[in-house]
């Protein structure tokens, strides 16, 4: 499924259910077999605990109760940081880079709680936005998925540090985490080897992290636009020009496909899963990359 195939927004929490069954559902026939739910050992059945997972084999043999432990029960902190600063909300109306990124954060926070793993998330902009604790409870996941249903239609922020917020969260995270960015990694000084200090700042605290890169790549790599005067308008300074994008296309790729290898290229000098999205991709491409990220942390 991806965002084509979404019709509206209207209860996040049963989309986010959705979108994990739909994918745990097509796991035997996608490129992510394997990665379900893989028995590890027996545990003795207490009293008040869930029946759902008891061996009723083993208790016909033993007459006593066991119940059945996963290797998905192991616990793992994560925190999910998204970018909703002003470029995320591109290409309007439609504002498909941010519904995409708020979509898949939701539907891994449903994952994740599922899994009995402590999740949380902050939003940033040039400072973070907005902050929840890290649990593993359903109430929380329901005020998590309540507060990313709410960003949809929100005002966004018109700026993006990328490099400050990171440092900032680098220095407020203090046990070792997963840590699960959704930007298009696009910030007022444009400068990637800042962001790469702040990524680096990360790993020196031994964080694993997943950086999910999100583009509407017909646009904003491949500027496939019509053969026609357009003005282009800066959605965080709000300046704007006026061009035909044709005369620009040539040189407009190069640049953006320089900047696409650096990010690829900085991350990889990290050890750092570099996941490039396009907002047409299915969201199964980011499930698929986590539970991936999930098995080799293990």
């Amino acid at each position: 499924m991806n965002l084509a195939n979404i019709k509206q927004f209207e209860d996040f929490e049963i989309l986010a259910k959705q979108l994990v069954e739909g994918f745990i559902t097509g796991l035997h026939k996608s490129p992510y077999h394997g990665f379900s739910v893989e028995f590890a050992e027996h545990k003795l059945y207490n009293f008040g605990e869930s029946t759902r997972h008891i061996d009723w084999k083993v208790y016909a043999k033993t007459d006593r109760l066991y119940t059945k432990q996963y290797e998905e029960e192991t616990n793992l902190r994560c925190q999910i940081l998204i970018d909703i600063s002003s470029s995320m909300y591109y290409p309007l109306p439609n504002k498909d880079k941010i519904k995409f990124s708020l979509l898949c954060a939701g539907a891994l926070a449903y994952l994740l709680t599922s899994q009995r793993d402590a999740v949380g998330m902050m939003g940033f902009s040039d400072k973070i936005e907005f902050q929840t604790p890290l649990k593993s409870t359903r109430s929380h996941l329901s005020l998590m998925l309540n507060q990313l249903s709410q960003l949809i239609d929100s005002k966004p922020t018109p700026a993006t540090d990328v490099a400050q917020v990171l440092h900032e969260i680098a220095g407020k995270i203090h046990r070792r985490s997963l840590i699960i960015i959704f930007s298009d990694m696009f910030q007022k000084s444009n400068d990637i080897d800042e962001i790469y200090k702040s990524l680096q700042h990360l790993k020196h605290n031994k964080h694993e992290i997943i950086v999910f890169h999100v583009s509407d790549r017909n646009t904003e790599l491949a500027f496939d636009f019509e053969d026609r005067p357009h003005r282009f308008i800066d959605l965080e300074t709000n300046q704007s020009i006026k061009l035909n994008p044709h005369e620009i296309k040539d040189c407009y790729q190069e640049k953006m496909g320089e900047l696409f290898e650096k990010i690829k290229l900085r991350c990889g000098q990290l050890k750092i899963d570099l996941v490039e999205v396009d907002t047409a991709d299915p969201f199964d491409k980011v499930l698929g990359a986590y539970l991936i990220k999930r098995k080799r942390m293990r």
